[in-house]
């Protein structure tokens, strides 16, 4: 193999994909970068067997191709102390290669590509969809931070993609909140849907650039491909059954709270600071016109309690909630007015954008009460 690139164009790619390289595999032929040059194409390769990234590189020059593994820390490293520049690579024996640029040059080992784990991606037969990247983006910043930790039910782990042929959901829940993102920029022909774990769904959308109008999505029962230009992310999916999620989400709350969101999430919290550490509970007492929102913890025999005015319509209603929860699904909301609907102090609350809101058809929130006294 010997190839001429400029070193900020090698860097760049590699950087992009590296988020794939383990720090510490039981396979160490994984903590290297697989390349594959074939004509003035480069494609690189990084994986940890469950996420895989792949892009292609153009060099300014071959000379002779080949397919080798070389590792990541040390080529990152190096190419990032080197200035803007031409570099030549090539193999400088059986097991090294040698990067030479203007002044100097670093000689580093390879591995054979035969040791390389082969890559799969989905099968012939796979569910495909052209997924906006904008709104794709938006989807799982608005519900990965809804996912859980749970070893018992992995399928919560991860956000579930449910199409169908009007719009597509991304659905997120840990059991105590629930959080759905609505787009009618992704349909399908038929309904299907996957789950992506919460680490490649994190990945996926830092690696999608303003650059990409669309994403590329390919899907079996096993494995997802998403397409991104020249890059490529290939990872296993979660296998399972999710939840029911439409059949939680109320439907007659008839409690209607009307509030800023900012004056709400500010309030939140500030009362919180008081909150017993362990279990951040809040109280909020809501009647016409305003609600009350309290804290305390017996133990440091410290308390808060701020009034606030808001739009509420109901019977008067005193509610609980985990502060961190609700200040997480005010804060991940970008309405300038929230809306909050109950049915009573035991049931779940819906919480939307208000209807005058662009986003009031793509986001909504359910969050479990907690039991106040």
């Amino acid at each position: 193999m010997k190839f001429n690139v400029s070193s900020t164009e090698l860097l760049k790619g590699l950087m992009e994909i590296s988020k794939a390289i383990p720090a510490k595999s039981a396979l160490p032929i994984l903590e290297n970068f697989l390349f594959d040059l074939s004509g003035n194409i480069l494609s690189v390769t990084a994986s940890d067997s469950e996420l895989t990234l792949r892009t292609e590189i153009e060099v300014d020059s071959t000379d002779e191709e080949g397919k080798i593994a070389v590792p990541a820390r040390h080529i990152i490293d190096l190419l990032k102390e080197l200035p803007d520049q031409p570099v030549v690579i090539s193999t400088a024996s059986d097991s090294a290669i040698e990067c030479r640029w203007s002044s100097g040059n670093s000689v580093l080992p390879f591995f054979p590509a035969e040791d390389y784990p082969e890559i799969k991606g989905a099968s012939d037969d796979a569910e495909k969809v052209t997924f906006p990247a904008e709104s794709l983006v938006e989807g799982i910043n608005k519900t990965i931070y809804a996912t859980a930790d749970d070893e018992i039910r992995p399928a919560m782990n991860g956000i579930f993609f449910d199409f169908d042929k009007e719009s597509t959901t991304l659905v997120a829940s840990d059991s105590h909140k629930l959080i759905c993102y609505t787009t009618k920029d992704a349909k399908t022909a038929e309904k299907c849907s996957f789950i992506l774990h919460k680490k490649p769904a994190s990945v996926l959308k830092s690696i999608i650039s303003k650059e990409f109008d669309t994403v590329e999505i390919a899907f079996d029962s096993s494995t997802v491909v998403f397409t991104l230009g020249r890059t490529t992310m290939v990872c296993r999916l979660i296998v399972g059954k999710y939840p029911k999620y439409r059949d939680v989400i109320p439907q007659n709350n008839s409690s209607i709270l009307r509030i800023d969101r900012s004056l709400f999430l500010n309030t939140v919290k500030r009362v919180a600071v008081c909150a017993n550490k362990a279990s951040n509970h809040i109280k909020l007492d809501l009647k016409p016109g305003q609600m009350e929102i309290t804290a305390q913890d017996l133990g440091f025999a410290i308390a808060a309690y701020e009034k606030i005015s808001c739009d509420y319509n109901g019977d008067n209603l005193t509610i609980g909630f985990k502060s961190t929860f609700l200040s997480e699904i005010l804060a991940n909301m970008s309405c300038e007015t929230v809306v909050l609907k109950f049915a009573d102090a035991r049931r779940a609350a819906l919480i939307v954008p208000s209807e005058e809101d662009a986003e009031s058809d793509k986001v909504c929130g359910i969050l479990m009460p907690i039991m106040v006294q």
